[in-house]
């Protein structure tokens, strides 16, 4: 910000106080928030994976770092789409204190922050573990 009075104007250029946040969250970033949404991300897909075997609603679980899909079939080998399921699946994980989000036709999407622990992610997988049972008994009982 070296310029002379009236030579440049902007109202969001070069505020000092938006630069220092931005330093400081690059910063983060790269010393510890991407070795942990690497680390944590693993481990809460790894947990997500496990539910496979026990719901056959659960037809996929893929991701990257913290940013995980579950999508969610009617039939395994047909690939249906479950989107009435994914629905009731998103409202019952809310009431149990698991927000997550509906994404393409039958996903559900996880995106939690950075700085999410394992302990939290093994809370989250077991929460959506019994909202998953809740919406497959529903099913059954039709």
């Amino acid at each position: 910000m070296t310029w002379p009075p009236g030579a440049h104007a902007s109202t969001f250029g070069g505020n000092p106080i938006s630069c220092a946040a931005a330093l400081a969250t690059i910063a983060l970033l790269e010393e510890r928030l991407t070795a942990n949404a690497a680390n944590v991300g693993a481990h809460l897909l790894a947990g997500l994976q496990s539910l496979m075997d026990r719901h056959p609603l659960v037809g996929d679980v893929r991701g990257r770092g913290l940013m995980i899909g579950v999508e969610l079939v009617r039939d395994r080998a047909a690939k249906t789409f479950a989107v009435e399921e994914r629905n009731a699946l998103v409202l019952a994980a809310f009431a149990r204190g698991l927000l997550v989000l509906g994404a393409g036709k039958s996903a559900v999407r996880f995106s939690p922050p950075l700085v999410l622990t394992r302990e939290q992610a093994d809370t989250a997988v077991a929460i959506f573990d019994a909202a998953l049972g809740e919406v497959e008994a529903r099913r059954v009982g039709r």
